[in-house]
Parts: C-alpha cells; sequence; structure tokens
C-alpha cells in the first residue's frame, strides 16, 4: 500500500514538473496575446524545420519566443519583429519567403514542371495517336475490294462443296 501512495505521489510530483517548462507570458490585453499567438505560428524554428517557433520545444524555438515577447513589450509592429528575426535568422524563418534574385528558382520549378509535364503529355498523346492511326489500313481502293469479294465468294463455294 505504501509503494502505491509514494508511486502516485512520484507521478503527481513529475507532472508538476512537467508543466513547469511551459512559457507564459503576461500580456497588457487579449489583442497582444492574440498577436503572439500569430507571430509565433507564423515564424519557423530553424531546428525543427517544418514546425512553428509556438508548436517547438527546441531552445532555440523557445529563445525566438522570449525575443518575439521582448519586441513586443518595446513596442515594435509585426513587421517590425518580423524583420528583425529575419535580419537574425535569414528568410527561412518565414514560411513565405520573399521573392528574390536568391529565391526565385524556388518558386519557378513548381510551375515549370507544371508545363513540362503539361507539354510531355501532349506530345505523347499525339504521338499515340499518330501510331494508332499508322496502324489502321486505309479504305481498299475498287479493284481490291472487288478482288476481296471474290476471294471470299470463291472460299464461300469451295466450303459448300465439301459438306456436300
Amino acid at each position: 500500500m505504501l509503494k502505491r501512495i509514494s508511486f502516485i505521489l512520484f507521478g503527481m510530483a513529475l507532472t508538476f514538473i512537467a508543466h513547469a517548462t511551459i512559457d507564459t507570458y503576461d500580456f497588457k490585453s487579449v489583442e497582444e496575446e492574440q498577436q503572439f499567438r500569430e507571430l509565433t505560428g507564423q515564424l519557423r524554428c530553424p531546428k525543427c524545420q517544418n514546425n512553428s517557433i509556438a508548436d517547438s520545444n527546441a531552445p532555440i524555438a523557445t529563445d525566438m519566443r522570449e525575443k518575439v515577447y521582448q519586441l513586443m513589450e518595446q513596442g515594435k509592429s509585426r513587421q517590425e519583429i518580423i524583420n528583425y528575426m529575419v535580419d537574425r535568422y535569414g528568410n527561412f524563418v518565414t514560411y513565405e519567403p520573399p521573392l528574390t534574385p536568391a529565391t526565385i528558382i524556388l518558386w519557378l520549378i513548381p510551375a515549370l514542371c507544371v508545363v513540362f509535364g503539361a507539354v510531355a503529355i501532349v506530345m505523347l498523346s499525339r504521338r499515340h495517336k499518330r501510331a494508332v492511326s499508322d496502324a489502321t489500313p486505309d479504305a481498299l481502293s475498287a479493284e481490291e475490294q472487288k478482288r476481296l469479294q471474290q476471294l471470299l465468294s470463291d472460299e464461300h463455294s469451295a466450303k459448300g462443296r465439301k459438306s456436300s
């Protein structure tokens, strides 16, 4: 019984310790808290690749959340905070990097793949149609049609003689 109680108390202590690591910030208004949540949701964690700093538990994400909070406390605008993070961590921290000479290839590759895919499909379908039309015989000339009818009637009369 004593082991059970100590196990339960140990589990409760771990729960309190786990909650102690959650970041808490004091905001002046609900709007300020909403802006913080939006900003941290829009900035990407440099370590986690596809997680926002709001979702990441990486130490760098914690530092970035703290810096966003500090900049908000200093009265910086949303764009000033984003610019600060981009200056410090690069365009990678935004989920939609701006169109620059360095990133233009990233924006063009999907469009080029679609265009080349569409061109390839059109070319293959034309080639297939041409191959099918080449494989089908042309219409018989009048002379060939007459010869065919004669061969068929000869064959039909030969079969009639065999069965009798």
